[in-house]
């Protein structure tokens, strides 16, 4: 993985493959690595690029100074590092989660640089004053705990129950990239989706094509809410995955890599 600088910044970018450029945007709080089941398998046919968002993986670090990372900065990232990459054609933007998060404001923001939409399991609502609390509380309590607070905390949600109980080896992987992750990233990326804005009323505006991914057992962002996204989204696609959670690219890679390969004509 070929390391990028942007301004004081690097970040570790996985980046292979020719034809369209597909940008696989990681949730939180995870890294490049989630997307273990589509880099190989879509890099034949599409450009694949994975970064670590800054802060995860082995990207630059968040520093104690930077108590909050808003989404609009991830996303002004991500278009700074297509340019650092020499990538000129718009993108098709894929984000899970908060990956989804950025690509809201990656939309508004960077709309020349964008092609299609790709969302996994994600919201456009922004949190209740309930929910934007417990993420402050939880993001005090990594703090002052440590990242197994919040891989405590997540795990559980994040896949379906049969991939729990099965004990699949991408939960231990997925439990061990949160335990590298530093206390002082996971708080500020809390922080900033605790003050993200609400899209629900943008969706009418988005003009390119877009699929929407579920997972069928997904707790986080349930079937129902992503297909009222779909809905909302001029022409969009929606496709559930059976029997998948919140991580539905890990846990079921081929429905998810089919339907991607089908939206994007190949």
């Amino acid at each position: 993985m070929p390391t990028i600088s942007i301004g004081s910044a690097s970040f570790q970018v996985f980046d292979q493959g020719r034809g369209q450029p597909l940008l696989l945007v990681h949730g939180f709080p995870l890294d490049h690595s989630m997307w273990s089941g589509q880099v190989s398998e879509l890099s034949r046919g599409f450009r694949v690029i994975a970064p670590d968002l800054r802060g995860f993986g082995r990207s630059s670090p968040i520093t104690a100074n930077d108590a909050v990372v808003t989404m609009a900065q991830f996303a002004d990232e991500l278009a700074a590092l297509l340019v650092a990459l020499q990538e000129s054609e718009p993108v098709t933007f894929c984000g899970l989660s908060m990956g989804g998060y950025i690509a809201w404001q990656f939309a508004a923001r960077h709309p020349d640089k964008l092609a299609r939409l790709i969302l996994c399991d994600t919201k456009a609502a922004a949190d209740s004053q309930e929910a934007a609390e417990n993420r402050n509380k939880l993001a005090a309590k990594v703090l002052a705990e440590g990242s197994h607070v919040a891989a405590d905390a997540m795990l559980p949600k994040l896949f379906s129950q049969r991939s729990l109980k099965s004990q699949a080896p991408y939960v231990e992987e997925t439990r061990q990239v949160i335990l590298r992750t530093r206390p002082q990233s996971i708080a500020a990326a809390l922080r900033g989706m605790a003050e993200r804005e609400d899209f629900t009323g943008g969706l009418s505006a988005i003009r390119v094509p877009t699929l929407v991914l579920c997972g069928g057992e997904d707790v986080i962002t349930p079937p129902a809410e992503m297909r009222s996204i779909a809905a909302a989204i001029p022409g969009a696609e929606y496709c559930e995955v059976p029997a998948a959670g919140h991580m539905s690219p890990l846990e079921d890679p081929r429905t998810v890599n089919r339907a991607i390969r089908k939206f994007l004509g190949s």
